[in-house]
């Protein structure tokens, strides 16, 4: 029988021999088209066996090494930890399959270190999933930084080049001149770098120097992109879209506001922050960031760009339901991981379609083109409606949750941001599939869609449905993460 122990060593070593495996293979392009495919369904089974033993409140640790007495690099199944691993290595199956088509279907260049690094940042991912404490976290944090820089500058253009030194700075530079001192802050503080899940701070921090730890920690998590460290994600599209999915919806914004949503609970602790108030200035500031990006998405016409800030403003909803410190809204903030996840990959699939099948980047020529792709416009169609919150949409439970705990926290304000940013998402997503159904075509694209592109994408539109009826299994593990707040 399989212990839990190994699950956690299958889940977070399949990528990494994914990578490791993948220069070897380089001359065998079947090979080499297989193994992202067979890492991700190998993976997907160690996490749905973790996910189980979640549910069945199996607390497992799996420590590699020892560095000082609450300091050492492990592993540990937690609720939270659970849904992003499973989204994290589920969603690379399909995000591997994309690539092949896409890779191809494009005609780029050095195609071996692309799957080399995309499963590298997997791997890192899954890792920052179910680590145990914050060094482990930390490393593997940094380790997903510098291995989607080479993704990011995959064009190894000037554009490129100069995203790619953007998106390093930010990064890098917030976590080490913040995160890391932040680190370090709470083990003077505790003695220990492990967390708990009803947090590690009340009766180690004097509460007036709480919101500043808070601000080194929010700031210091460059990747949930709240303003103003936002910039470094649009300047990231200049790579290609596969890798704009992986940033978006499988590993590196995910891991962002599953970093922050851990020091907010596990950290922290809700009960904390209540009772300090030190969360309430992030609530405007995610408030802010949410509505601010959603206006600035509305002026893209580059659809990737669009989508881009679209990201920005759906992570603040998790972010922000981190902050409202109710148990109502950790939940739904832990639930829009998954769904937002399911439904922006579905987003970028499309918009990489386009662009291989007729190098359509511009939301303005997309004019009256619904009828030569109809099920790549469905399926964004399906997608946007997930993410505006539309049931029977998966994205309509993560919001009626986040909903539910603006109520219950007190602030009728923050319930008017998510009914304002919902009209909003319904503004400048759903132009798109209307433009290619309803306006009238001015000139004429042949649209050529490769099959290893259109099933990935039709497949994740789909489980924005499916989830919808079958969320229960997460929704008790959100509940779970509740419970021991």
């Amino acid at each position: 029988m399989i212990t839990i122990e190994n699950f956690i060593l299958i889940t977070i070593l399949s990528p990494l021999v994914v990578c490791v495996l993948t220069p070897f293979t380089s001359k065998n392009t079947i090979l080499i088209d297989f193994l992202g495919p067979i890492g991700g369904i190998i993976s997907s089974w160690g996490a749905l066996n973790i996910m189980n033993s979640a549910l069945n409140n199996q607390n497992t640790t799996l420590e590699i090494v020892k560095i000082a007495e609450g300091v050492s690099i492990g592993f540990e199944v937690t609720p939270l930890g659970a849904i992003f691993g499973l989204v994290a290595s589920f969603l690379w199956i399909f995000a591997a399959i994309y690539s092949i088509g896409y890779m191809r279907g494009n005609k780029e260049k050095n195609q071996t270190r692309f799957y080399a690094f995309y499963a590298m940042a997997v791997h890192a991912a899954i890792c920052i999933a179910y680590a145990s404490d914050l060094l482990t976290l930390f490393i593997f944090y940094e380790i997903l930084t510098f291995s989607t820089y080479p993704l990011v500058t995959h064009n190894q253009n000037e554009t490129a080049q100069k995203a790619g030194r953007l998106y390093m700075s930010i990064l890098v530079g917030s976590s080490v001149i913040l995160l890391l001192p932040a680190i370090i802050w709470v083990w003077v503080a505790t003695g220990s770098l492990e967390m708990s899940q009803n947090g590690v701070l009340e009766g180690k921090l004097d509460a007036a120097y709480a919101p500043l730890l808070l601000a080194m920690f929010v700031f210091g998590i460059g990747k949930a992109a709240l303003m103003p460290i936002h910039k470094w994600l649009p300047a990231a599209m200049v790579a290609p879209t596969p890798v704009s999915a992986l940033l978006h919806a499988v590993a590196v914004v995910k891991a962002g506001v599953f970093t922050m949503l851990i020091v907010l609970t596990n950290v922290f602790g809700i009960d904390f922050l209540a009772k300090t108030g030190a969360s309430e200035w992030l609530i405007w500031l995610a408030s802010f960031t949410l509505l601010a990006t959603s206006i600035i998405a509305i002026y893209k016409d580059d659809l990737k760009a669009r989508l881009a800030y679209s990201t920005i403003s759906q992570l603040s909803y998790i972010t922000l339901g981190g902050a409202l410190a109710t148990s109502m809204a950790t939940q739904g903030a832990a639930l829009h991981i998954i769904t937002h996840a399911a439904g922006k990959i579905t987003l970028f699939f499309v918009a990489g379609a386009l662009y291989v099948g007729a190098k359509i980047t511009k939301i303005s020529d997309l004019n009256g083109h619904g009828i030569s792709a109809p099920l790549i416009f469905l399926a964004f169609f399906v997608g946007s409606l997930s993410i505006i919150g539309v049931p029977p949409m998966v994205g309509s439970w993560s919001k009626f949750f986040l909903m539910l705990g603006a109520a219950d926290s007190g602030y009728v304000v923050v319930i008017g941001v998510f009914c304002i940013s919902t009209i909003l998402n319904a503004f400048y997503l759903m132009e798109i599939p209307a433009r290619a159904f309803f306006f009238k075509k001015e000139r004429e694209i042949n649209i050529k869609i490769p099959k290893l592109i259109l099933i990935p994408t039709l497949i994740t539109s789909f489980l924005t449905i499916l989830l919808f009826f079958f969320i229960e299994p997460f929704q008790n593990l959100t509940s779970m993460i509740a419970s021991k707040i």
